[in-house]
């Protein structure tokens, strides 16, 4: 860890009043690029996932360990008018404000968009909702797995003749909270052209269609209801995992002219000259013709054998890996993809690293995933001019 990194957003200040995954997962990357993130959590509580375990370090869920680095945390209760108070102030100085309560509850508390545009003009302010205000279910609360399942994701994962299946994670959570991080950063770009900040709005229910990509194109340009093809592709063929002699090997051969080398490396350079599968058009249309002649080819030899051969020829292929294996790969170790951080109650933790670099202006680890209500104190006294015995009274009534 560094406390003197001074990433590409060093003196930005973000409200973060999320919970769960989608929200903090945003607010971990701004704070990852070195955005100062003031995460409020309700006095006593916290957000949820910090009693989502086993496993537990020090106290601390292994799930919020994972989302909530480079923050600090205020308890703040605002279900009290002076709690809403002490949030006035610091939005006041803040340059953005997330959010992922349901659609009128911050109207409710007085933090309309008037009241944004008047007292704090130069706050972004992002929302994360289940599906917006609008439509049949405007207002309605979201959840991961149940929009995996509406928007047709699960439809279209599993099994040719399985059950729909989610994926492993909940993938919904991290693109909007993706989605989250990328529009605040235009919005805060705008910012220097407009001199003001905007509302940004975005749901769980929208991003789940939006994930669709290439398989909405399918149905949307060449109609049809989408399947599942277990772990192929609808527009690729071969793109999928095969096993082998002895273990298990993925394969993604993009185009023709990598069918060719591939055929030609499995023993049958016939194949690049058969009117079936010399284009990928036709490999598409006769992949259960091709698929069996392809898992013969490769039980003649191990997934390491394959795999040396493959890299060898310019084939991209790939073992197929249990998380424990990936993330103690040589590659996961040059990329610096596991750090250590020094937790105050858990000890020496290990997390994810960051997935990105900047040349000039280092992402980094400042700090670890926060105490509950850790940062209190320092940052009521520094941002909302508050002295210790008024602090100490608030904490008293249960405000903070």
């Amino acid at each position: 860890m560094n406390s003197d990194i001074q990433g590409a957003l060093h003196g930005i200040r973000v409200i973060d009043l999320t919970r769960i995954l989608a929200g903090p997962f945003c607010t971990m990357n701004l704070g990852d690029m070195g955005a100062g993130i003031i995460k409020i959590e309700q006095p006593g509580r916290g957000d949820d996932t910090r009693s989502w375990g086993p496993p537990f370090a020090g106290g601390e869920a292994a799930y919020f360990l994972g989302i909530n680095r480079n923050k600090r945390s205020v308890t703040l209760n605002l279900k009290d008018e002076r709690g809403r108070e002490i949030l006035r102030k610091l939005l006041a100085g803040a340059d953005v404000l997330i959010e992922n309560f349901k659609p009128g509850q911050m109207d409710g508390w007085g933090f309309t968009r008037a009241w944004m545009e008047e007292n704090a003009p130069q706050a972004v302010h992002c929302s994360i909702t289940g599906y917006g205000d609008k439509g049949p279910k405007g207002g309605m609360p979201g959840y991961d797995f149940l929009l995996q399942a509406e928007s047709g994701l699960m439809s279209i994962t599993g099994e040719k003749d399985g059950g729909p299946t989610k994926l492993g994670v909940a993938i919904v959570d991290v693109c909007t909270g993706q989605y989250a991080a990328m529009t605040i950063l235009a919005a805060l770009q705008a910012r220097h052209r407009t001199g003001k900040g905007q509302r940004i709005d975005l749901s769980l229910f929208n991003t789940s269609l939006s994930m669709l990509i290439n398989v909405a194109s399918n149905h949307l340009i060449g109609g049809g209801r989408p399947g599942r093809f277990g772990n192929g592709h609808p527009n690729v063929v071969p793109y999928a995992d095969y096993p082998c002699a002895e273990g298990e090997i993925a394969l993604a051969v993009g185009n023709d002219l990598q069918f060719g080398k591939f055929a030609g490396l499995v023993g049958h350079p016939e194949w690049a000259a058969d009117d079936r599968f010399k284009t990928n058009a036709g490999r598409v249309t006769n992949r259960d013709k091709l698929d069996p002649l392809i898992i013969d080819a490769l039980t003649a030899r191990s997934a390491e054998d394959w795999m040396a051969l493959f890299e060898a020829g310019g084939i991209p292929c790939s073992k197929v890996n249990a998380v424990d294996e990936s993330l103690a790969s040589a590659q996961a170790i040059a990329n610096d993809m596991v750090v250590e951080m020094d937790h105050p109650t858990a000890g020496p933790i290990r997390a994810l690293g960051i997935p990105y670099g900047f040349s000039d202006t280092p992402a980094g680890v400042q700090s670890p995933p926060p105490v509950l209500g850790a940062d209190t104190d320092d940052v009521l006294a520094e941002l909302a001019e508050l002295s210790a015995g008024e602090i100490a009274a608030l904490r008293e009534d249960g405000v903070v």
